[in-house]
């Protein structure tokens, strides 16, 4: 009798923080959960950008069967296929603080944003790592491989603490922690 693999909707949006090493995760948990989930990118406008400014663009479109990038916040419709229940979980990984700060004011206006408003109503885990967890300084890596350093504001972390209180929202700051959500929802972990 063969199973049918439960749908996970992974979103990336324009961060480059944390992009590279969230990439290469994603094609060791494709391959190690490969009989459980089937992974489907789905990627913003901004996502779609910085993705080519990382030259990892083509190289998780050949690698991941199902990619989608953004046209409008209802196109690919992710939310309508949230709401009924088609995945497991949807996980933004990186997320922006544009991100971030939108779906703690409730504003609904991007594919991620709409997918993750929808996904809180709907009782699907919505798993969000921000960009800027915490007020304070942060180097980061630019696409040539030179240091930026970047201040992070109160503002910003205000929105990630907001995130955390909200129902069926769970918050993680480290790519390796990926894994871990698999695992709690993959048929080992039940």
């Amino acid at each position: 009798m063969k199973v049918d693999k439960r749908k996970i909707a992974w979103g990336i949006t324009g961060s480059g923080e944390k992009l590279t090493d969230t990439v290469e995760l994603m094609h060791e948990l494709k391959e190690k959960y490969k009989k459980e989930f089937d992974i489907r990118v789905f990627i913003s406008k901004a996502g779609d950008q910085v993705l080519k400014y990382y030259n990892l663009s083509n190289e998780l479109e050949t690698t991941f069967d199902k990619t989608w990038t953004e046209i409008n916040a209802n196109a690919p419709f992710l939310a309508g296929q949230i709401q009924l229940g088609k995945f497991e979980f949807l996980l933004i990984a990186p997320a922006t603080s544009n991100t971030v700060a939108k779906i703690s004011l409730r504003i609904a206006d991007t594919l991620l944003t709409n997918a993750a408003i929808m996904g809180q109503k709907t009782s699907t885990p919505i798993y969000i790592m921000p960009t800027d967890p915490r007020e304070g300084t942060v180097v980061t890596k630019l696409p040539n491989g030179k240091e930026l350093e970047l201040e992070i504001t109160k503002e910003d972390a205000e929105h990630v603490e907001k995130l955390r209180k909200m129902n069926n929202t769970f918050i993680f700051e480290e790519p390796h922690e990926i894994e871990a959500i698999f695992e709690k929802h993959s048929n080992k972990g039940s």
